[in-house]
């Protein structure tokens, strides 16, 4: 008897050769297999009449195949089956390539029913290579169709059948999670009834209320779990640190901070005298201010005894945080140091003893800072910059360097706060939503191809008065092919070097070696380059208050986050500054998006667009917070049912915080199971 855990290569029909197929999928087990769930669905119930068929769209039509199917070989080579259907108003062509096996397959004065694409005018429709079956048969059409993201060997069909299968095995083996005080109140249907019509839904109604139980679920188990890795630091003491006036710090900045940056300041140090360690996530724009959150906290743990590691992601960041951190931490009699790959050997060996025997009170750093030869006297706080170029892992890595130190994690992606919650998880999260006097607004500009020759003129005039200019290229490439950025980038810096060939143009790209592209930003920051050609890479780059201009090639490649993270490497002089999106794209969803852009400087409004156009595909990923992945929610729709879901839970939690429970027991374990990363914070 099939069980749950069933590996997917025994189920009928499967084998092992579908079964590595199904592998590349994530599907290994029965529960995988039926938790697979549709991208997309089509709507194959309603039958057009031929004359009434739909040009331009997938429909559905009944016809009876009216002459002798022919068969014909291109000039390409490939063969071409033609065939006629009618009805009783209409005339439909079909056209089959490379499926020479129709012809024999469909019989004249037998009527079908035909699924595809239709072509044509008015007086005459035309199908190629649709989906048939004899009339009747409510296979491929008559029902609403699930359509599953796939790999080689594996065709709609087949999964499908595998899934019907899987479902007749196992459906009623599927435990209830769901309280049933909670599935009721908030009128939920059965788990395998969601199941069943999530895969198979016998109406648009029943997929409504299938989709709507395996959301809220999905939404939900996430809100437990983060309860449950939350409530896991009360156990825990953090590095004790006791209340101190912060006054001496804000005296010795050369700038008043701003009321945001004072209010996450709090929450920090809220946070490291509560006893616990704190957890938490700085967020704001580009240039709001969260190293001087960082730069306070780590004063903060110095005059408890405690030492600082903040790690960035490219050396070149970290050399920045450094000159710009340690002359300040020095007026405190404060030790600092600039721990990377490129230190020599006899530097690394003085910053690792002083480390060791805490003469060191902050050490900035790179991944250096994770290696196993570096050892903390007195580790208290632990600063991760850029938090989206770290993965999960390598923020614990350096937390495991500590027994619990107290961990704030800064990130220039503005996003959501409810999202936030969920991205983040187990980690408290403090807004910075205000810029400090003096920022430059930077001025947006979308235009298309016909404004080149403007363009470059104007960024003649920018170099000839002193200033620099970033041009970002995206990627060249599809989804089946490796991107070639290297060669999209190189071929346009030499385009522009014909264009400007008295002015010096550097190139950054991703496949460069690391200290390759320091190299090339420490000249660009230096002023040795007057035009910067990057990919995304100079995404996260250093500070360049010269550079006043960006521009964007094929700006609608880029979501809105994305291209407000690049507008934030300029604007950070005194000079006037703008940002230029190029794009020919004419598309209504473009010309919108675009437009946010050029009437806002919000990250977090222009997060919110972003969201609402594009979905949090962009936010959220399993690889880079270690949390498990939405499979059916969808947060740009379902952000309703996420705050019915994180409602419903606190109100459980609150009554069983560890769902200690007989019926919360299923509840747990399934937990338990999704937050296998964390599973050590759980038990």
């Amino acid at each position: 008897m099939a069980q749950l855990q069933t590996d997917v290569r025994y189920i009928s029909g499967i084998g092992e050769a579908r079964a590595k197929a199904l592998y590349k999928l994530g599907i290994s087990t029965l529960r995988d297999l039926i938790s697979y769930f549709p991208r997309a669905y089509e709507d194959r119930t309603r039958l057009f009449p031929i004359r009434e068929l739909p040009v331009g769209e997938f429909a559905c039509v009944r016809a009876m195949i009216s002459a002798e199917p022919t068969s014909q070989r291109t000039m390409g080579g490939r063969i071409l089956v033609k065939a006629r259907a009618v009805d009783e108003g209409g005339v439909l062509d079909l056209l089959f390539f490379n499926q020479d096996y129709r012809r024999s397959q469909l019989r004249t004065g037998e009527t079908y029913v035909f699924y595809g694409k239709v072509e044509g005018d008015l007086l005459r429709r035309r199908m190629v290579n649709p989906l048939l079956e004899p009339d009747g048969q409510q296979q491929l059409t008559g029902r609403i169709m699930p359509v599953y993201p796939l790999t080689a060997g594996i065709s709609q069909l087949i999964l499908s059948r595998a899934i019907r299968q899987g479902l007749d095995a196992c459906r009623e083996l599927l435990p209830d999670v769901l309280p049933d005080h909670v599935r009721q109140s908030h009128q939920l249907c059965y788990v395998n009834y969601a199941y069943e019509n999530i895969h198979f839904p016998d109406s648009p109604e029943s997929l409504d209320v299938a989709r709507r139980r395996l959301v809220f679920e999905e939404l939900f188990l996430l809100t437990c779990g983060l309860h449950m890795l939350r409530s896991r630091r009360k156990d825990v003491a953090g590095p004790a640190c006791a209340r101190a006036d912060l006054t001496p710090f804000y005296e010795k900045l050369p700038f008043s901070l701003t009321g945001a940056q004072r209010r996450a300041i709090d929450d920090a140090v809220g946070d490291m005298v509560s006893g616990r360690p704190m957890n938490r996530l700085c967020q704001g724009d580009v240039g709001s201010g969260k190293t001087m959150v960082a730069a306070a906290c780590m004063w903060f743990a110095a005059q408890n005894g405690w030492q600082s590691a903040l790690m960035a992601p490219t050396e070149i960041l970290a050399r920045q945080h450094y000159e710009n951190l340690s002359p300040l931490f020095a007026q405190f009699g404060l030790t600092c140091a600039l721990l990377t790959g490129s230190t020599r050997a006899a530097k690394r060996r003085e910053i690792l003893q002083q480390l060791q025997d805490g003469t060191l009170s902050v050490c900035i750093g790179t991944h250096a800072l994770l290696t196993e030869d570096v050892v903390y006297h007195r580790l208290g706080l632990v600063v991760t910059d850029e938090q989206h170029r770290f993965g999960v892992n390598q923020r614990s890595a350096l937390g495991q360097k500590a027994e619990n130190p107290h961990m704030l994690v800064l990130s220039a992606t503005p996003i959501p706060r409810t999202l936030a919650l969920v991205i983040y998880g187990d980690l408290d999260v403090s807004v910075i939503n205000e810029l400090p006097p003096g920022r430059q607004k930077v001025d947006t500009y979308a235009v298309g191809e016909s404004y080149r020759q403007r363009i470059n003129a104007f960024l003649r005039k920018q170099v000839s008065q002193g200033h620099q200019v970033f041009i970002v290229c995206p990627l060249v490439g599809d989804a089946d092919t490796v991107p070639d950025e290297r060669k999209a980038v190189t071929a346009y810096a030499e385009k522009l070097r014909q264009i400007f060939p008295d002015l010096r143009i550097a190139v950054l790209h991703g496949r460069m070696k690391p200290r390759e592209k320091e190299a090339v930003m420490a000249d660009f920051a230096a002023g040795e380059s007057d035009i910067l050609v990057s990919t995304t890479v100079v995404e996260v780059g250093v500070d360049v208050p010269n550079a006043n201009t960006m521009v964007v090639e094929n700006a609608e490649r880029f979501g809105l986050s994305q291209l407000h993270q690049l507008r934030g490497r300029v604007g950070r002089g005194s000079a006037k500054s703008y940002c230029i999106l190029l794009s020919d794209n004419d598309g209504e969803e473009t010309r919108r998006r675009l437009k946010v852009m050029t009437q806002t400087n919000d990250g977090f409004k222009i997060s919110e667009e972003d969201l609402k156009l594009r979905g949090p595909g962009d936010f959220f990923g399993a690889r880079q917070h270690g949390l498990p992945s939405l499979k059916v929610a969808d947060l740009s729709c379902d952000m309703r049912l996420l705050e019915e879901a994180q409602t419903a839970a606190k109100e459980l939690m609150a009554d069983d915080p560890g769902l200690e429970a007989l019926e919360h027991r299923q509840l747990r374990w399934r937990i338990h199971e999704l937050f296998s990363l964390h599973a050590e914070g759980l038990n």
